[in-house]
């Protein structure tokens, strides 16, 4: 025990000795900069460390205050440029029966490809096949048959030109993505490993370019049925003159030809996806990189149950009444009477079918939801776009105040990027989980707010981006994603912001109307 203890004596010579080696090193001039060692003037003592203490004792002694903005917010806001997606080259070569579903698919996946800002085209063989089979009759007279027959396996002249069709497709699609597109879709049959084992290799001559077999197999009677009658019933050039039911026995001759020769994808170094029924069952095999997962992954949130999507912007609410932005107000009087009228009007076009209600986190949407009698989920997703320093203005501030923010966002609306807040291409982005879920879901009414619902709309529609930002959304209307407008008979003000320069500017609407030939014949 007495050799383990310490004397106060050998304590303070200790101590004496340290303060000496601490002095020595302070008075050693290390240069600036080494390694491990601050300036002196935030070393223990110095002045700058002094002044910080004293500023973080006053500061703590001070109420709460705004916090200095970020360095994001201190200059003007700016254009947000298209992500480059250059490097991306994808063949999605499509495989199935007729009626199966291929062109359902295909459209689906162009339409949230190019939501998304991605360049995707579909080339459909049979647009091709009609479109050349028009050009010969307008300059030969003679009229090809495109009859049951001409698409049996059999017809050895029959099959030589079709697949002739095939690869020029394939072609043309190869020659587009080296222009700069980064998703085209070879819609064909595609049905026989011969086929495949062709297209697979014509690709792979390409740097590059990465190729993705897509089979849609449906033995769904009522939806295989549903599929053949929207066939003979939609105008389709190949049964312009037949009646229906000779029609019907033709395509379904059509169809048994291509089963006798059809061959399931089991080739094992193929990339490839399998849909089953429309998304009943998938199978996915080899599937790698960002873009190729992507579109796998939206691919199995698909479905063909019958549903309504619709859309309503919250009520009125005081900020509204105000002519400002953003901001988390109230509904207004006339905002009050709108979420009371609701109800009425959903149950009046839903019926007793389940129904499911979103609604961003801000209350003004929650409000004009409270009195609906069906679940309710919030989604911050679903907020609002950020107007950053802007939020809470009215335009005329926000023309008064930042007079370049205001101008820049009326000369590219899309793109710009409120300082500290969003652009309508960051909307987007955000509401790309939503728009994944909205795909896997039935019933479904989101109540929201202006700029969300013109992304959800565009994206329903098909719409580009250059109109999206002045599609007009009025308060006090509920949509349906077929365009049915539902007005209710209450006032509020008009919050809609025409294009600048192009006041009556006419946003083309959509057409879910299937193409039977290639755009440059189509218009002739």
């Amino acid at each position: 025990m007495a050799d383990n203890q310490v004397t106060s004596r050998e304590v303070t010579e200790d101590l004496t000795r340290a303060a000496d080696a601490l002095e020595s090193m302070q008075s050693v001039q290390l240069p600036y900069g080494s390694p491990n060692i601050p300036p002196p003037m935030f070393r223990a003592g110095g002045p700058m460390l002094k002044q910080f203490d004293h500023d973080s004792a006053v500061n703590s002694r001070k109420g709460s205050q705004a916090p200095t903005p970020p360095p994001a917010v201190t200059g003007i806001g700016k254009k947000v440029a298209k992500p480059d997606y250059s490097e991306n080259k994808i063949v999605v070569a499509m495989v199935g029966l007729p009626a199966r579903g291929k062109s359902y698919l295909s459209n689906k996946l162009m339409i949230y490809l190019k939501w998304l800002e991605y360049d995707v085209k579909v080339f459909n063989v049979g647009q091709l096949r009609r479109t050349r089979a028009k050009q010969k009759e307008l300059q030969s007279g003679i009229h090809e048959d495109h009859t049951a027959s001409y698409f049996s396996h059999d017809n050895a002249h029959a099959t030589h030109l079709r697949d002739s069709l095939a690869e020029d497709s394939l072609e043309s699609l190869i020659h587009w993505l080296k222009e700069g597109g980064n998703v085209g879709i070879h819609d064909a049959t595609n049905s026989t490993k011969n086929r495949r084992a062709k297209i697979a290799n014509r690709v792979a001559k390409e740097k590059g370019m990465s190729l993705i077999f897509l089979e849609s197999l449906c033995d769904d009677p009522a939806v295989i049925a549903a599929n053949v009658a929207l066939k003979v019933s939609s105008g389709d050039p190949d049964y312009k003159d037949m009646s229906r039911e000779e029609a019907k026995r033709d395509f379904l001759r059509r169809i048994s030809e291509y089963e006798k020769v059809y061959e399931t994808i089991t080739e094992p170094n193929l990339s490839y996806l399998r849909i089953v029924n429309v998304g009943h069952t998938v199978t996915m095999s080899r599937i790698n990189g960002y873009l190729s997962s992507r579109i796998a992954y939206y691919l199995m949130n698909l479905h063909v149950k019958p549903r309504n999507v619709f859309f309503s912007r919250h009520g009125e609410s005081q900020f509204n009444v105000e002519g400002k932005i953003g901001g988390d107000s109230p509904l207004s009087v006339n905002g009050m009477q709108y979420a009371k009228a609701l109800p009425a009007l959903v149950i009046e076009n839903v019926g007793d079918r389940p129904l499911t209600v979103w609604t961003s986190t801000l209350q003004r949407t929650i409000q004009t939801a409270q009195a609906l009698p069906y679940p309710k989920l919030t989604w911050k997703s679903l907020d609002e776009l950020d107007a950053g320093v802007c939020d809470g203005m009215t335009y005329e501030e926000i023309e008064q105040e930042y007079p370049e923010d205001y101008a820049n966002r009326d000369d590219d609306k899309f793109n710009y990027r409120y300082r500290g807040g969003e652009s309508y291409r960051d909307v987007v982005v955000r509401l790309e989980p939503v728009i994944m879920e909205l795909e896997r879901q039935e019933n479904i009414l989101i109540i929201g707010h202006q700029a969300i619902l013109r992304c959800l709309y565009a994206y329903f529609h098909h719409l580009p981006q250059a109109d999206l930002p002045y599609i007009k959304i009025p308060l006090h209307t509920a949509y349906g994603c077929d365009e049915e407008r539902y007005p209710l008979p209450i006032s509020a003000v008009d919050t809609h912001r025409p294009k600048p320069k192009t006041p009556h500017q006419h946003i083309a609407a959509s057409s879910s109307a299937r193409k039977y030939f290639s755009e440059d014949v189509a218009k002739k």
